[in-house]
């Protein structure tokens, strides 16, 4: 309702730390497949890092409406996932003696560009993601997981300033309480006014 205490929450499909979030965790699914094996203790642990980056990003989201608390808690979990998954990735590379492409490398820098489309999706990533030289395919997933990293952390700081601002869902009920209560005040006041004015008007 128009000036509640509970704002509009949810909408998790619009943020694009959710998109870029769903994408690590599909190119995860499909590396893990194609490079690990299932009797590696790593292949569910980065699955299920990916998983809980983009999962944490919903219930984040969905809890916003009373508790700006815990979505800035569960965002933070979502970014600690990802960042374990960004080091298992690393870990990959440097165990098989594959280079981490630096920031420089013209790769890195068509990744960039790619990053720039305005709703771009797996797809758009598909041939770095599904390629079949390791270090392609892993360090394209890196790439995507430190951009997902830098939207979280900037979605993160915005949260952390929204509560400083508005703060929780307690602080929000006691302004709607208060704000009712002047309403009624003013209503009541005018009532009273209204009144006396006919008192008056009878007396003459």
């Amino acid at each position: 309702m128009p000036g509640g205490f509970i704002p509009p929450h949810g909408g998790y499909e619009k943020l694009l730390s959710f998109q870029k979030s769903r994408i690590v965790y599909d190119g995860t699914v499909w590396f893990c497949k194609q490079f690990l094996s299932k009797r590696d203790g790593t292949y569910d642990q980065m699955i299920q890092a990916a998983r809980s980056g983009k999962q944490n990003i919903v219930e984040g989201s969905c809890a916003s409406g009373t508790s700006k608390e815990m979505e800035i808690k569960l965002t933070n979990v979502a970014r600690a996932s990802l960042e374990e998954l960004l080091e298992d990735y690393r870990d990959f590379l440097r165990v098989r003696r594959l280079e981490e492409w630096p920031k420089e490398h013209r790769f890195t820098a068509r990744l960039r560009q790619l990053n720039r489309q305005s709703n771009a999706t797996y797809d758009t990533f598909k041939k770095g993601i599904e390629n079949p030289d390791p270090a392609i395919s892993a360090n394209v997933m890196i790439g995507l997981i430190k951009l997902t990293s830098y939207l979280l952390d900037r979605q993160i700081r915005q949260l952390e300033d929204a509560f400083l601002r508005e703060g929780g869902l307690r602080e929000r009920m006691t302004r709607a309480r208060l704000n009712e209560r002047a309403k009624q005040t003013c209503a009541n006041e005018r009532q009273k006014g209204r009144k006396g004015l006919k008192r008056v008007q009878t007396r003459k």
